[in-house]
């Protein structure tokens, strides 16, 4: 896998819209201007917003191909140092045709984002790049009043100061989408999201001892989009991985996960992984739902119970999240319950 260079001072980064066209909505175009401002003032960036990044739901739903187009283009100027996603949504696997994967492995830059951005780190897998899940403009870098320190120690030691063995440590506090919800509304922007003391921290609910592997996975909710596609990974690349998995805000049921994770087992994965991250749900109440169903399918009826799953991770859609660099070889310690990145994230 090839691995980008870090960011620093004076570097341009591309705003991409390669799922919905929210960026472009006047609701939310107030938090494009808090990302950019962070961005040049904080980070010492220069952005470069995409052509068609800001042509709204509608005009981006139609036209897929300008979604590639933008992201084709980043990837091809030799200015830009890494893509930022600027959301998620539900259909960037139809950007798959428009795809060139050659321009991709030889421009090789940071690309981050998550949820329905999982289709896009598994076309970035199929050039061979490493990407990065977490970090998306309309959430991450635009929170309201500042970015959480969690959340912004993340960014810094994945993609501007790189360390090794870095440590992917349980934050101390989480925010629940079922609580006091901030709402993306201008009358809000000196609101700060009220953070709970996290008591749950790191939880192994199967399996032992200590594994490694580089990390590969998703968005779950998005893999039934993705699977019998040239993107999905064959049960070879699976194989020696840690499979990251983590649902979106849209409160899948139990019985969904179950029957997902049951696609996962028939094509044998759950065989030749090394183990599994869960990362923490959106919603509070379906931390112990979850967690059954991935006992009942893997532990049980995939006879996997050895296997190591570790839950509650910070990565996806319960803030505050980090950044998980795919491709990137770990270690799971699921005695010491720890989550050790074996090498730095970027270059």
């Amino acid at each position: 896998m090839i691995k980008p260079k870090h960011l620093q001072k004076g570097d341009t980064v591309a705003i991409v819209s390669t799922s919905k066209g929210t960026l472009g909505e006047g609701f939310a175009i107030h938090r494009l201007d808090i990302a950019k401002k962070r961005l040049e003032e904080d980070y010492g960036l220069k952005v470069l917003v995409m052509p068609n990044a800001l042509k709204g739901i509608d005009y981006l739903y139609e036209h897929p191909e300008k979604r590639a187009e933008d992201l084709m283009e980043a990837f091809k100027n030799p200015e830009v140092k890494a893509i930022f996603s600027a959301i998620g949504g539900d259909d960037s696997i139809r950007l798959l045709p428009y795809i060139d994967f050659d321009v991709i492995r030889n421009n090789p830059k940071i690309f981050t984002g998550f949820s329905d951005t999982t289709s896009m780190h598994f076309m970035m897998q199929k050039a061979g790049l490493v990407s990065y899940y977490g970090a998306t403009i309309l959430t991450n870098f635009s929170e309201y009043v500042k970015i959480n320190d969690y959340t912004a120690e993340m960014i810094d030691k994945t993609l501007f100061n790189p360390q090794d063995n870095l440590e992917i440590e349980s934050s101390p506090y989480y925010y629940d989408d079922e609580d006091e919800k901030v709402w993306w509304d201008i009358k809000n922007i000196n609101n700060y999201k009220q953070y709970h003391k996290e008591e749950i921290g790191y939880e192994v609910i199967q399996g032992k001892g200590v594994v490694e592997g580089e990390l590969i996975g998703g968005c779950i909710d998005v893999f039934i989009e993705d699977i019998g596609t040239p993107i999905w990974p064959s049960l070879e690349d699976f194989k020696g991985k840690i499979l990251i998995l983590e649902t979106s805000e849209e409160d899948m049921s139990k019985d969904e996960l179950v029957w997902i994770l049951r696609n996962l087992a028939a094509q044998g994965i759950f065989n030749v992984i090394n183990g599994i991250i869960v990362g923490k749900p959106a919603r509070r109440s379906k931390y112990e739902p979850y967690k059954e169903a991935y006992l009942q399918v893997v532990g049980k009826e995939a006879k996997r119970s050895d296997l190591p799953i570790m839950c509650n991770v910070n990565f996806g859609h319960a803030e505050p999240i980090g950044v998980i660099p795919l491709g990137i070889k770990a270690r799971l310690d699921a005695d010491s319950k720890r989550l050790i990145l074996l090498e730095k994230a970027t270059d």
